[in-house]
């Protein structure tokens, strides 16, 4: 065990990791809660800011897990994403350094995106917003990020709908335990039914498979079935249950720098690494 990770980690030393040739926006989304949807964006994105990529998380959860765990201040009386969607105000003036890392930046979620859902009815182009407001934001920075990872709730409302429609990819946690697959079929129409009608570029291109327990026969079966049923989009890297993992929030980090030598932060390193490289163009060609 000592042994493997030692060499896990030494790949991983030894890798130098593309950045994609344009900003690679994805949703991380699963109706099902509980799949470690908000652990997976934001140790993703402090690993993919690790190995030199500029990163920036956009918080839609009205509870704003991810955001306390990049150690960005959302009390209610700070700016944040909901002010971008309901009060016309530009995504750059909402974004805030991580303390993680230099290359790790965050829009907030406040508890006013609860009543979110609400207020964006009656509003014009709706489900268009966080599309337009990223757009622009990206179009206006001399170096644009390299990823965009979008956190939303486990609800299909508008919120997760503005999610769909302003990234290009969707990464799907997938938790190894039983019942893994209910609901996904679900997740899977309404994101084609996104693609069809407001979002014709969205693709699953990710799935990761998490809270990994060796020890079970229920853990190895369900990880074979999702591959079986996706083995184009499933990661090779499987996240394991790790307590360290489960710590770091409460400390306002990411397991990657609360623990760099745990096993949950070389799986996230490695899982990032994966996506890096999935998404480098093909010599000759441009992505």
């Amino acid at each position: 065990m000592v042994a493997d990770e030692a060499r896990r980690r030494a790949v991983l030393e030894q890798s130098d990791l593309p950045l994609p040739v344009s900003t690679r926006v994805f949703t991380v989304s699963n109706q099902k809660g509980g799949v470690g949807k908000t652990t997976t964006t934001v140790n993703l994105a402090a690993a993919l800011a690790r190995t030199g990529a500029h990163v920036l998380v956009v918080d839609l959860d009205p509870q704003g897990n991810a955001s306390t765990a990049l150690g960005i201040d959302h009390r209610a009386e700070r700016q944040s994403v909901y002010d971008v969607l309901v009060g016309e105000m530009e995504l750059g003036d909402v974004i805030q350094r991580s303390p993680e890392n230099e290359r790790l930046d965050c829009v907030p979620a406040t508890i006013h995106l609860a009543g979110a859902e609400i207020e964006l009815v009656s509003l014009v182009a709706r489900e268009q917003r966080l599309r337009r407001a990223l757009d622009r934001h990206l179009e206006s920075m001399e170096r644009p990020y390299d990823y965009v990872l979008i956190d939303c709730p486990p609800s299909l409302g508008l919120l997760t709908i503005n999610a769909f429609v302003a990234a290009r990819e969707v990464l799907i946690p997938i938790q190894c335990e039983y019942y893994a697959l209910e609901g996904l079929s679900q997740l899977l129409r309404n994101i084609e039914l996104i693609e069809r009608h407001l979002n014709p570029d969205l693709r699953v291109s990710t799935i990761l498979l998490t809270m990994y327990d060796s020890r079970t026969n229920l853990a190895q079966q369900v990880a074979q079935d999702v591959r079986d049923h996706f083995p184009a989009e499933v990661l090779k890297t499987i996240i394991p249950r790790s307590v360290r993992v489960s710590e770091a929030p409460s400390y306002g980090q990411s397991v990657i720098s609360y623990d760099f030598s745990s096993s949950g932060s070389l799986s996230y390193r490695e899982a990032a690494a994966e996506i890096a490289l999935r998404g480098a163009p093909q010599p000759g060609k441009r992505s």
